[in-house]
């Protein structure tokens, strides 16, 4: 005859084995929040800007709010931006703005959009500014800006200068 003892331990066994957990528990996520500038200039871009609107320039700011897991890599992300202009003809409408993937003194492309519509933006008085609230951004970006502000520029684009009128290398605010 069996023993009664033997069975409840099986039993026990059994149950303290399906409880057991091996993963390590969920760390809590954290969100931090960077701001990044740029001085937009005509004379940055590469060529350099020439003709009337090169007089022009702005500045760019640029707050990326991440999520970032207990390792501090970046899970999610997302961007404000706003950019100021002066100093541009009366009339000058901007067809673009993005942040590029190239240091300076070098052309990248685009790396990150701010869904600026073309004709969006107008400067009556060659001056002005524009705002972009929640622009999607990956955490892979996230992470390469972060990593490496330097290594990223924004400009802002017009008619008379499709390739860019103004552009600014990414610095991380002081």
């Amino acid at each position: 005859m069996k023993s009664p003892y033997l069975f409840g331990l099986l039993v026990l066994g059994s149950v303290v084995a399906g409880c057991s957990n091996n993963s390590t528990p969920a760390q809590p996520s954290t969100t931090s929040t960077s701001t990044l500038t740029a001085t937009l200039l005509p004379s940055s871009e590469v060529p350099p800007v020439a003709g009337a609107e090169a007089g022009g320039s702005g500045t760019a700011t640029l707050t990326l709010t991440a999520t970032k897991d207990s390792s501090g890599n970046v899970t999610a992300a997302s961007l404000d931006v706003t950019v100021t202009a002066t100093g541009f003809p009366p009339g000058t409408t901007l067809t673009a703005s993005h942040i590029h993937n190239a240091g300076a003194g070098t052309n990248g492309g685009i790396y990150l959009g701010f869904g600026l519509g073309a004709g969006e933006v107008t400067f009556p008085n060659g001056s002005g500014s524009f705002t972009k609230q929640n622009v999607a951004t990956t955490a892979d970006q996230a992470n390469s800006i972060l990593a490496n502000p330097a290594g990223f520029y924004v400009n802002i684009h017009t008619a008379a200068n499709p390739g860019g009128v103004a552009r600014g290398q990414l610095a991380r605010a002081q």
